[in-house]
């Protein structure tokens, strides 16, 4: 009988070869987006996992009370070691590391690459395998350096370079000959090579800490990566009170009044990074999929149940011929498990197919379909029965339930049976595309919000260079601020700057500023940016007050500072002209700055945060750098980069030309919400498609079974224009009600995403005014289309259709 009962479902699938299509179309697609999406969210949740002891192992964080006395990433240095060795019941092992920038040399061969110098216990904590090498001694010598596979490839050509000498760019002592000593196999992905902006490869020991000016000793340093391995039983609450201890013993009293630490389980850590922006968007792509594989569904649904007349005849056979209904309910059933398993056999050629393209959508890798478990197959088949029950399921029932008698008339009230049943299923449809197209103009428009918006500098034009041979000191800056006139004075460039910090993000140091006279204990926290008199020129920055530094006037001035707006107001001045002149005091230091300048507010960082107090202090006050800033005139980019990289090889032989341009670099801040905006446009796409394929299979039924009536009304002079407004009349207003429906959903979640940000674009009624009509315009196509053919054939072969 199952035999027959395939057969039958073949057969039926094949005489009716349209609506089949579009609904293995529908399903394929919903399929293939569910597959793609769900592949996405195992690979999200694989990070971390394949640590030894993952689920023991957590990442220390720090919450403060004024965010510019540190990051929630880092921690102060001694935190880990201390924990251990006076808490060893509750930790079990520790690791920290120092992330640094710097140009490694291999014969004449430079490269910038980022680096961790940390404790010995990486390899062996996190259990990282070695290529080359043994990992209880990789990193326990002052020049020892491990680096993955893929790097070793890259400086070296081979992976076999145990013992071999890597050079190695410091800025206290210069150039350092450091010896390889392990080669690591391919890491899986986790939160400890890959938990800075860029991945560190490369790999020091601790020895290697005093040739960049670094410590991992001092309670005062709130900047170094903590990670902790938990005794078996103990729970992060555990820490709670040892980690308050720590602080309230070692710190000074205003880390003690601002510091909380705490640490968070590196299988969670991933997940709550970024603002939670990653779980965010696992819960967003994970909501869609559901909605498309739904709205598939739906079609599945309404169009068997519009096309039901012309199976009425065939169950009146059959249960005249003794067929039961729980016979008939498993042949519906079946046919919709066939076209479900068809359907999902072309969505795993899908897949192979869009991957590639899908991967560029989020951003990294999705796993292939082979990648993932064996145990995974098992919800492939859940899903195509889930999928056949729910789509079979009611027009199963509802065809099964039809009387002999009606079944073999063919009755014309029976094949109208479930219209609002129906009509409410394409409003659920309506209402999943625009909610999610509305998303992805919200999106899009908050992410243009982020690159128009005017910044407080102009980051047009401007060319950034990283790769600068780093010798923090006197003689170091003397050094590149003569390389810096040099470029200055290059051919299309209109301003060139030396900093330690651009505004990409990145600016992490910070100190208590308070005005002299005034009791320290009062001082607030600040940003600190490192850089020469030329960056507000460079960048455009615009000065409220004063000026910068001695920029066009005078000579350097040691003692002076700039600050912003927010600075000023918060250091309690009444306006940026009362704050010129004035001392001020870092807490902690005799030394008395002048503010010789106010430059208005600009952003640092993203704008997920406020712009917060800062403070400029000049690279020779604060002999460190990293930047060169150059802002390029219009109209003769590359002939303007050629000279610089002429000039640069000439200057810093032993350097690499790395350079970006700062709207690139800053495309980096939003690269979640690029990610997102791609997938809520690729959801979009998906969405609408599903809704054409709908309405195309719906009106294409209703076409068919009112043939006679347009032949009729035809003949009664009605015209081509109305006989389709009398079709497009039953969408209007359910387009009407999903839109009622959709909008005030899409409001709430939109302003819930965009509370996350401290700028963001308004939320007016134009995206949601858009959104429907484009919708209804589409629609109208669509069935105009299909109406149009019906309406200009000859009105005698219609009146005459059975």
């Amino acid at each position: 009988m199952l035999r027959s009962y395939f057969k039958i479902a073949w057969r039926n699938l094949l005489r009716r070869k349209f609506y089949s299509l579009l609904n293995i179309i529908g399903l394929a697609v919903g399929i293939t987006f569910t597959l793609l999406i769900g592949s996405y969210i195992w690979g999200e949740y694989q990070v971390n996992q394949r640590l030894r002891n993952a689920g023991q192992q957590c990442i220390v964080q720090s919450r403060w009370k004024e965010d510019n006395m540190g990051m929630p990433i880092t921690t102060l240095a001694p935190m880990g070691p201390a924990l251990t060795a006076q808490y060893p019941t509750l930790v079990a092992n520790y690791y920290r590391f120092h992330g640094v920038g710097a140009t490694v040399s291999t014969g004449n061969r430079h490269f910038r690459e980022s680096i961790q110098i940390g404790d010995s216990t990486l390899l062996t904590m996190f259990g990282f395998d070695l290529l080359h090498g043994d990992p209880k001694t990789a990193l326990t010598g002052p020049n020892a350096i491990v680096m993955t596979e893929a790097k070793a490839l890259k400086l070296f050509g081979t992976t076999d370079v145990l013992n071999q000498s890597l050079t190695v760019e410091t800025p206290q002592q210069g150039r350092q000959a450091f010896i390889v000593t392990g080669v690591l196999k391919p890491l899986p992905p986790n939160s400890v090579w890959q938990l800075l902006p860029e991945d560190n490869e490369i790999f020091m020991a601790a020895g290697a800490l005093p040739y960049f000016g670094a410590t991992l000793d001092s309670w005062l340093n709130p900047y170094i990566v903590n990670y902790v391995e938990l005794q078996p039983g103990v729970t992060p609450a555990d820490l709670e009170k040892p980690l308050a201890h720590l602080i309230a013993t070692n710190t000074p009293a205003e880390i003690r009044q601002n510091l909380t630490a705490y640490v968070t389980p590196l299988t969670d850590f991933y997940l709550q990074s970024n603002n939670g922006l990653v779980g965010k968007m696992i819960i967003t792509l994970a909501a869609v999929a559901v909605f498309i594989l739904l709205m598939a569904v739906v079609n599945f649904v309404n169009i068997s149940m519009g096309s039901s007349s012309s199976r009425l005849r065939e169950i009146g056979v059959r249960k005249v011929l003794g067929g039961l209904r729980r016979q008939l309910t498993a042949q519906f059933l079946l046919e919709a498990l066939v076209l479900t398993m068809v359907a999902t056999l072309f969505s795993i050629a899908l897949y192979f197919v869009f991957r590639p393209l899908f991967n560029e959508v989020v951003g990294k890798p999705v796993p292939s379909l082979t990648q993932l478990p064996w145990q995974y197959s098992w919800l492939l088949l859940v899903m195509v029965l889930g999928i056949g029950g729910l789509a079979g399921g009611y027009p199963a029932l509802h065809l099964s339930a039809y009387s002999s008698v009606d079944s073999l008339r063919g009755k014309g009230k029976s094949a109208r049976e479930g219209v609002l049943f129906r009509r409410g299923l394409v409003t659920v449809q309506f209402s999943i595309a625009v909610f999610v197209f509305i998303g992805a103009v919200v999106v899009s428009r908050q992410i243009a919000y982020f690159f128009n918006t005017d910044l407080g500098f102009k980051k047009e034009a401007v060319l950034t260079v990283s790769s600068l041979p780093r010798t923090w000191s006197k003689e170091g800056v003397a050094r590149m601020e003569a390389a810096r006139d040099q470029f200055a004075r290059l051919p299309g460039i209109r301003s060139a700057s030396l900093s330690f910090e651009i505004p990409n993000g990145n600016v992490g140091n910070s100190g208590n500023l308070y005005p002299e006279g005034k009791d320290s204990t009062g001082a607030v926290s600040v940003n600190l940016m490192t850089t020469d008199e030329y960056f507000a020129q460079t960048y455009r920055i615009a000065l409220k007050s004063g000026r910068f530094f001695h920029y066009g006037q005078g000579n350097y001035d040691s003692t002076s500072v700039v600050i912003n707006e927010a600075a000023a107001r918060v250091l309690g001045f009444a306006n940026p002209q009362s704050a010129v002149g004035r001392g001020v005091r870092f807490q902690g230091s005799p030394r008395r700055f002048e503010i010789r300048g106010v430059v208005q507010n600009f952003h640092v960082g993203s704008m997920h945060q406020a712009i917060t107090p800062l403070a400029l202090l000049h690279v020779e006050t604060r002999p460190l750098y990293r930047f060169f800033s150059f802002r390029i005139a219009p109209g003769n980019t590359q002939p303007t980069i050629a000279a610089i990289e002429q000039t640069w090889q000439k200057l810093f032989p032993d350097a690499p030309f790395d350079y970006a341009f700062m709207d690139q670099t800053l495309q980096k801040l939003y690269q979640t919400e690029l990610q997102l905006e791609k997938a809520a446009y690729v959801a979009t796409g998906l969405a609408l498609l599903i809704v054409v394929l709908g309405v195309l299979g719906l009106v294409s039924l209703s076409v068919a079974r009112r043939t006679r009536e347009v032949g009729i009304r035809k003949v009664l002079g009605a015209s081509v224009p109305s006989i389709v407004t009398l079709f497009l009349r039953e969408y209007v207003w359910l387009m009407g009600i999903a839109n009622g429906i959709a909008w005030p959903l899409a409001y709430l979640v939109i302003s819930d995403w965009l509370a996350d940000y401290a700028y963001h674009t308004p939320i007016n009624w134009q995206p949601f005014v858009q959104v429907g009509v484009l919708l209804a315009i589409l629609t109208s196509v669509v069935i105009s289309l299909q109406v149009i053919k019906a309406a200009l054939a000859n009105p005698v072969k219609s009146i005459r259709t059975e």
